[in-house]
């Protein structure tokens, strides 16, 4: 029987927030398929899988340095386990600079034929030019990408795309996030001190792209007609005030739920092509109104407005300002998200209905 090895440029289990680390640690904690983990070494070790460790030592620096090869502690470690004549399926995570040498190993050791390429996509748009991309994808197996609207987006911009292509659902923790009763949400809202007759929040890393600037300066007018509302704000500070707004920082992802739940409205204006949106996900099942961009994979995400207000233009504040009028006056609601959709359980087993594919097109 095949076996599984993921390469990852994480140590695993990662401590910090991630949203790929996230899946896998959620996966790896259940029923998963992975034999190895390739990685620099991590606080603690998962007790079902083998490792291989990058330790970061002196020697390997200077080989790093010296035959210009950032990754070549992964191929070490990844040579030791691949010595058999045993069939291997390989897993790697938006790590694109590491396909060149991981082929020239493969090719040199005359391992290729033994071993199945999987290339996990976080992104959205395709990634190298279309000239560039031949040797990439003639080298690796599969694309696995987080949904179909980005695969359509491949599809339509390189003229020659000789691999096969998936598609995997992003998927959080149905048990940590998940909507409560009206009782339970007033109780959370007392014990995080939101007086406010209706919330909001904004979640995110504090880059320009996610477009924190843009709802701000939404909100500033908003609040001019709507004075008994909040926005909370989630991974970012200013050292500006604006009326009816909470920065509240980092938060820790243990934490994160109960601040969806006591709200009414997730914003999620993000402004590049957003792979999927974990964040959004989550205060999805957490029973969230979401306004959100129509970009990248989430109008996909939304299911094309089933599941959320969509802004078609997302760089004009106009119409930011109509979808969150139209919420605070209207009190529009969309179908409760299943509990299925978009949860770990559904990503644990797309993941073993990936690998068992692959490990059919191993003829194994």
């Amino acid at each position: 029987m095949a076996k599984v090895i993921l390469i990852s440029q994480f140590p695993l289990p990662y401590p910090k927030i991630g949203s790929w680390t996230t899946l896998y640690q959620n996966y790896l904690n259940g029923d998963h398929a992975i034999d190895y983990i390739i990685c620099e070494q991590p606080d603690e070790q998962f007790q079902n899988v083998e490792y291989g460790i990058v330790s970061q030592t002196l020697t390997l620096k200077l080989k790093k340095k010296y035959q210009k090869n950032n990754y070549i502690g992964y191929i070490e470690a990844l040579e030791k386990i691949v010595v058999s004549g045993e069939k291997f399926i390989i897993q790697i995570v938006d790590n694109f600079g590491i396909i060149k040498p991981l082929q020239e190993f493969l090719e040199s050791k005359g391992k290729r034929t033994q071993c199945y390429i999987q290339f996990f996509y976080h992104g959205f748009a395709p990634f190298y030019g279309n000239f560039e991309s031949r040797n990439f994808y003639e080298f690796i197996d599969e694309m696995v990408l987080l949904t179909h609207d980005s695969y359509k987006a491949h599809k339509n911009y390189y003229t020659i795309l000789p691999c096969r292509f998936s598609v995997l659902h992003n998927g959080i923790d149905e048990n940590k996030f998940f909507k409560v009763s009206t009782e339970q949400k007033q109780k959370l809202r007392e014990k995080l001190g939101l007086t406010s007759k209706t919330v909001f929040i904004w979640c995110s890393q504090d880059r320009p792209k996610k477009g924190l600037d843009l709802i701000l300066d939404v909100w500033s007018r908003i609040y001019e007609k709507h004075t008994d509302c909040t926005l909370l704000v989630i991974g970012a500070k200013r050292d500006k005030t604006f009326a009816g707004v909470s920065f509240l920082g980092k938060i820790p992802n243990d934490e994160l739920p109960q601040y969806y739940q006591a709200a009414d409205a997730y914003l999620f204006p993000t402004l590049w092509h957003e792979g999927f949106g974990l964040s959004l996900i989550e205060a999805l099942h957490c029973g969230c109104y979401s306004i959100a961009s129509a970009l990248g994979g989430v109008p996909e995400v939304l299911q094309h407005g089933d599941l959320g207000r969509l802004i078609e233009n997302p760089h004009f504040v106009a119409e930011w300002i109509d979808a969150i009028d139209e919420f605070l006056l209207e009190k529009k609601e969309y179908p409760s998200l299943p509990e299925e959709l978009y949860s770990k359980t559904a990503w644990n087993k797309g993941m073993n209905e990936r690998i068992a594919e692959a490990k059919k097109s191993l003829g194994r």
